[in-house]
C-alpha cells in the first residue's frame, strides 16, 4: 500500500476514533476507581487493523486516543504511557490474529477468562452490587455470542478470537498501567497510591465495558466491507 494511502487511512481512523469515542463515552467510567471510561467506539480501529492492516488500526487507535484523552481529562502523560501503548498493542494483535485460523477452544478460554477474573473479585469481595452484576453479565453473554457466532460461521472464529485476545492485551496493559502511574503521579481523578487491585478492576471495566461491541459489530462490518472492498479482503494463514 503506497505511504500517502496509509497515511490517509491511519488519519481517517484516528479521527474517526477521537470524535465517535468522545461523542459516545456519555461520561461514564469505571466503578469504584474511576479514570478509565466507557469506550463503545473500539470497533473503528478494529476493523481498520483488520481490513486495512495492524500497523494503520494501531497508528489511529493511539492517535484517535491521545486526542480524546486531551479533550476529556487533559493529562498527556497518562496518556502517552498507558492509553496509547495499550491501544497500539492491542489493536495490532487484532490486525495481526485476524489473518490467522482461530481454534473454538482458544475462543472459548479468551472469552471466558476476563469472567473468572470477575467471579475472583467479586468473591474477594471488591467488587460488589450492581457492578459485579452488570460487568459479569456483559463478560458472559459477550463470550456466549462469540462461542455461539463462531459455532454458526467458522470464518468470524479468527477475527472474534483477535477481538478477544487483542482487548485482554490492552486491558491488562491498562489496568495495570494506571496502577503504577498512580504510584508516582495523581490521577485525573484525583487520587494516587491506589491499591494493586485497583488494576484488576480496571482490566475488568475495560474488557467488559468494550467486548460486547467488539463481537456484536466488527465481524458483520467486516463482512459487509469485504464485499465492498475485494482488494482488502483478508488471507488467512
Amino acid at each position: 500500500m503506497p505511504r500517502i494511502l496509509k497515511l490517509a487511512y491511519i488519519s481517517v481512523c484516528a479521527a474517526l476514533y477521537a470524535a465517535i469515542g468522545y461523542l459516545t463515552y456519555l461520561g461514564i467510567f469505571a466503578p469504584v476507581v474511576g479514570v478509565v471510561r466507557f469506550w463503545p467506539s473500539v470497533v473503528i480501529p478494529a476493523v481498520f487493523s483488520i481490513m486495512m492492516g495492524p500497523e494503520i488500526g494501531a497508528a489511529g487507535a493511539a492517535i484517535g486516543i491521545f486526542i480524546s484523552d486531551m479533550a476529556i481529562h487533559g493529562n498527556a502523560l497518562l496518556s502517552l504511557t498507558v492509553g496509547v501503548p495499550a491501544n497500539y498493542a492491542g489493536f495490532y494483535t487484532m490486525g495481526v490474529l485476524a489473518r490467522w485460523k482461530g481454534r473454538l477452544s482458544l475462543l472459548t478460554i479468551s472469552s471466558l477468562m476476563p469472567s473468572a477474573v470477575i467471579v475472583m473479585l467479586g468473591y474477594a469481595g471488591l467488587l460488589r452490587g450492581e457492578a459485579f452484576k452488570i460487568l459479569l453479565t456483559a463478560t458472559l453473554i459477550s463470550a456466549g455470542i462469540s462461542i455461539a457466532a463462531s459455532i454458526a460461521r467458522k470464518e468470524f472464529t479468527p477475527m472474534l478470537l483477535a477481538c478477544s485476545i487483542g482487548l485482554i492485551i490492552g486491558s491488562l496493559i491498562i489496568g495495570i498501567g494506571v496502577w503504577l502511574f498512580s504510584q508516582f503521579f495523581t490521577l485525573p481523578s484525583g487520587e494516587s497510591m491506589l491499591p494493586v487491585w485497583a488494576a484488576a478492576v480496571w482490566f475488568v471495566w475495560t474488557f467488559s465495558s468494550e467486548i460486547p461491541f467488539l463481537v456484536i459489530f466488527v465481524p458483520f462490518l467486516v463482512k459487509i466491507l469485504e464485499k465492498a472492498l475485494p482488494s482488502r479482503r483478508r488471507v488467512q494463514g
